[in-house]
């Protein structure tokens, strides 16, 4: 950034200018903050209860917070682009940021808007050119706009967003948090400073999961804290809301609960369609499955997404490995441009026995 733009932060209080939404991000912290936090911090789901305060508490991603708070405490924060899957405190680290700035009136610093619902041209040259024209009157900072789920912004919005950003730079500076940077328009990316967030580390989820097993008292098996790591794959709202799930639905929760409660299904379920597939004549196999997939409730996508994991344990040759492999990806992709089941089930067992076969020729 040149000199020019630095400004000077301020951790004290300014009029609230101007009328913003949070769409309920950050308020079991803003009860704390106002000492409501009895019935209505109990009635919240665990998501909210339990997002961080503070950079500290962040969960990882330890190299990009501290990288934040030495362009804090240098008074020189740009604007920032956040991206990765969801789940990975993206939107927390933020907020948190915001916190740190501004204290506990952070909101009336700060714009958030979820471009998922507001995300036209309009949107971009009312809301956003209003909140950004309009200076702080008793403070020297500048004020935060959050733009969430920016990737769903349209190319027009994004372009009138360009000019924004340029224009209203000493006054104002941007945090655009996104799924998938590409759909961020290169313009944009270039003016800000990028920041991944990856999927967070197993152990640092279940240590973030084990605080909270113990703070709201759930009866949990091990087995069914290691299913939820599996199933949440890195993403901590996911293994959360699971857990909150499966708390309200069920006196004990163990692996069978953690799959059902969200319709998952069970690897063992998996693991005999497959087995069956490999095996059984054509018949039998997909009546067998179709039983199982109406008694389980598996959707054909679910089953995909296990069956690719439970390829690895099976010793096929590397040929027979890439053919059911590219045969998986080909069916998730024909079902997601509204492929019929039934057909791309019926090709599924035929490319599993077609792979069987494959195996033995090479070995022979």
């Amino acid at each position: 950034m040149d000199s020019d733009e630095d400004v000077r932060m301020s951790d004290g209080e300014a009029p609230n200018l101007f009328s913003n939404s949070f769409k309920g991000k950050g308020k079991a912290v803003d009860l704390l903050l106002n000492g409501k936090e009895s019935d209505s911090l109990e009635n919240l789901p665990w998501v909210e209860k339990y997002r961080p305060v503070t950079l500290d508490d962040v969960v990882s991603h330890k190299s990009i917070t501290t990288t934040i708070e030495k362009f804090i405490e240098g008074n020189r924060l740009p604007h920032m682009l956040f991206y990765g899957p969801p789940g990975t405190g993206k939107t927390s680290t933020i907020l948190a940021v915001a916190r740190r700035i501004y204290g506990a009136d952070y909101r009336k610093q700060t714009l958030e808007l979820n471009a998922s619902d507001d995300r036209g041209i309009d949107v971009v040259r009312e809301q956003i050119k209003q909140f950004a024209e309009m200076r702080t009157l008793f403070n020297k900072g500048f004020k935060l706009i959050i733009l969430d789920e920016a990737d769903m912004m349209t190319q027009a919005a994004q372009a009138a967003l360009r000019r924004v950003i340029e224009q209203y730079t000493k006054n104002v500076r941007f945090c655009i948090i996104c799924n998938y940077v590409n759909k961020i328009t290169p313009a944009i990316q270039s003016r800000c400073t990028r920041f991944r967030f990856s999927p967070l580390p197993l152990p640092e989820v279940e240590r973030r999961l084990t605080g909270v097993i113990e703070q709201e008292g759930v009866k949990i098996s091990k087995d069914g804290i290691e299913a939820l790591l599996k199933l949440c794959k890195g993403d901590m709202r996911r293994a959360l809301s699971v857990l909150q799930a499966c708390h309200a639905a069920y006196d004990s929760t163990t692996e069978t609960e953690v799959y059902n409660c969200p319709g998952s299904p069970h690897p063992s379920d998996i693991e005999t369609i497959i087995k069956s597939m490999m095996s059984d004549d054509f018949g039998t196999s997909y009546q067998m499955v179709q039983a199982l997939r109406t008694e389980r409730g598996i959707a054909l996508q679910d089953f995909i997404t296990g069956a690719f994991e439970f390829v690895d344990t099976i010793d096929f040759e590397p040929q027979a490995r890439i053919y059911i492999l590219d045969h998986l990806a080909t069916t998730e992709h024909r079902l997601s441009t509204g492929g019929s089941e039934k057909i791309q089930l019926s090709a599924l067992i035929a490319a599993f026995k077609n792979a069987v076969e494959l195996s033995a020729k090479t070995r022979v």
